[in-house]
């Protein structure tokens, strides 16, 4: 491991605003602010917003900023990119933002039964091959539905044809009501400023003249799920982060994410 991960993952440890959690902890004693974030690290009652894979945090500091009145609370794996968002949101004052390195399968460990208003999945790896490992998959929709509260919200922002064509067939097999879908984003009309906030990523594939997908839905609660059995065309590009890539290309990426 290079020694700037090694400094980054140092400096992670003293940031008040990040939680770190092996497993093992995890396992003998839980998470002890559970059903309490709001309470105890917010001080405050206001709406709580998670990132799922939220990679360099842009988008939770990006909502964080625009709204003082809801909390966010980006989650990812890996420490090294997290950094670059939470040393942002410390340099700048940010107290509306938090951040959780875990994995995205173990969320219900860390929040309550009705804790979470809303979930951004932004930019994830499509799974093509791999349906339980899609962010948006009926597996997933059962963790979400256990934190979230009644009403409580999906953002999907993507580049990928594939992953924005099966959530929509998921949320149609399931009858959740959407409130937004768009299969070309930015040429779509639509105004809201909180679509505004660009990733890196994002600011890449837009570059290369490829659309950005959106979808909004309300994750009503479901006893039963039903897992679209659609036929859906694979990508036919690799993404900057995800697919087989070159040696080359694959040093230059994690030479950014560092």
């Amino acid at each position: 491991m290079g020694k700037n991960k090694l400094k980054k993952f140092d400096d992670l440890q003293g940031y008040p605003h990040v939680f770190q959690y092996p497993f093992s902890a995890l396992q003998e004693k839980g998470f002890e602010m559970q059903g309490k974030w709001g309470k105890q690290f917010f001080k405050n009652e206001n709406p709580i917003v998670l990132e799922l894979g939220c990679g360099k945090g842009e988008y939770a500091v990006g909502l964080a900023k625009r709204y003082p009145q809801k909390n966010f609370i980006g989650i990812d794996i890996k420490g090294a990119r997290m950094w670059s968002g939470a040393k942002q949101a410390l340099e700048e004052g940010i107290n509306n933002v938090a951040f959780l390195r875990t994995n995205i399968e173990l969320i219900n460990r860390f929040f309550a039964k009705g804790e979470v208003s809303e979930i951004w999945i932004t930019f994830p790896d499509p799974q093509m091959k791999k349906v339980r490992k899609r962010l948006t998959s009926t597996r997933f929709m059962q963790l979400y539905q256990n934190i979230l509260s009644p009403e409580g919200l999906i953002h999907l922002k993507s580049d990928s044809p594939f992953m924005y064509t099966y959530t929509c067939e998921m949320v149609k097999a399931n009858g959740y009501p959407v409130q937004v879908s768009t299969d070309d984003l930015y040429h779509s009309g639509i105004t809201d400023d909180i679509l505004e906030i660009k990733t890196f990523y994002e600011q890449q594939w837009l570059e290369r003249g490829m659309n950005i997908k959106y979808i909004r839905f309300v994750c009503q609660p479901r006893e039963q799920f039903i897992e679209p059995d659609v036929d859906i065309p694979y990508d036919t590009y690799r993404s900057f982060n995800r697919g087989k890539r070159s040696r080359k290309q694959s040093s230059q990426e994690n030479t950014i994410s560092k």
